[in-house]
């Protein structure tokens, strides 16, 4: 099954990995999403990573969001992901209600049953348990927030939630993955962190997440409308040549982690690396003609742009969001509309 859009959500997306200290690190991402809210962007998204500050820095997105809350006003505020098999669903369902109220009606909570395989071990679990983890603790999420009884007749979540089962995303790798969100009616989660299988190491994410989205589609309840959200690496700056000399540095960071996760490197250089990271980097021109390449995209209701893996400093990062903005998104045709509408 098929289907394009040109009005989308655009979202900017953070793993809060600015070379600084913690708390630095924090005050920047909020920074970044101020402005992105400033110039126009509909939403924002932040990924929960325990224990490795390199990987992604943030343990607690419920808890930055709110402090992001406060200092905001109309961005929509996302947990991409939030790692579902590693909490407690009932204090995730709390914790969203009350954040939905605090924020005025603006959280989007995606889950996913992911993260580091190291990770679980902390938290008493076995990595190879986490599917069925997740299943249950998705289901007790989706009943705490569909008003049904807890434990006991006397226990229903409060603050009540429903308005947040419209506002479940859920992340996945697979062509299966995708048919379940569809058939719950969540929206689906693509990454731009897509692993490549071992015989098609030079497929391009569109190759790979369109049979997703295909089969997230084909089994979306009858009435019920689509919600498909790409994560895309893009950095945009005036100077082509800047560009990509930061991209260099960002990306050859990260080829080790990458080889962990499966992915396969033909070439160093930089070209090569933009590639096979599947980054857009470079001037606005650039950057709409290799967006314009993705068929995903295409087929998406929102799209949420991160700097990383190229990592860039801050003020670059800044520089980016107000490109994408002024520049990017008008020559792409893509019309705002406010995020998971």
């Amino acid at each position: 099954m098929s289907g394009t859009t040109t009005g989308k959500g655009i979202g900017f997306f953070s793993r809060l990995l600015d070379n600084t200290t913690p708390g630095e690190r924090y005050a920047l991402a909020a920074e970044q999403i101020r402005l992105a809210e400033d110039v126009g962007f509909d939403a924002a998204w932040v990924a929960q990573h325990h224990f490795h500050g390199s990987e992604g820095g943030l343990p607690s997105p419920l808890v930055f969001l709110a402090h992001v809350a406060a200092s905001t006003s109309t961005i929509r505020l996302g947990t991409g992901i939030i790692t579902l098999p590693l909490e407690d669903p009932l204090r995730v369902a709390e914790d969203a209600a009350v954040l939905d109220l605090l924020s005025g009606g603006r959280l989007e909570v995606g889950v996913g049953s992911g993260g580091t395989p190291s990770s679980f071990l902390a938290f008493g679990l076995d990595a190879s348990a986490r599917h069925d983890v997740y299943n249950r603790h998705l289901q007790v999420l989706r009943d705490a927030w569909s008003g049904k009884t807890l434990g006991s007749a006397a226990n229903q979540l409060y603050p009540a939630a429903p308005q947040l089962l419209d506002r479940l995303w859920q992340a996945t790798f697979s062509a299966d993955g995708g048919r379940r969100a569809g058939e719950a009616g969540d929206g689906l989660m693509l990454s731009r962190t897509q692993p490549r299988p071992p015989a098609r190491p030079d497929a391009t994410l569109a190759q790979l997440q369109d049979p997703i989205v295909d089969a997230y589609l084909d089994a979306l309840p009858p009435g019920r409308t689509p919600r498909i959200l790409a994560s895309r690496t893009l950095f945009v700056a005036q100077d082509r040549r800047q560009a990509l000399r930061l991209a260099g540095q960002g990306l050859r960071r990260q080829v080790k982690a990458f080889e962990r996760q499966g992915h396969v490197f033909t070439g160093t250089t930089v070209e090569e690396l933009m590639t096979a990271f599947d980054a857009h980097v470079g001037t606005p021109a650039d950057v709409v003609e290799s967006l314009g390449r993705d068929t995903v995209l295409e087929r998406a209701t929102d799209v949420s742009f991160q700097v990383h893996s190229i990592d860039p400093p801050h003020a670059d990062i800044l520089r980016s969001i107000e490109l994408t903005a002024a520049s990017v998104l008008p020559q792409l045709g893509w019309n705002h509309i406010p995020a998971a509408a």
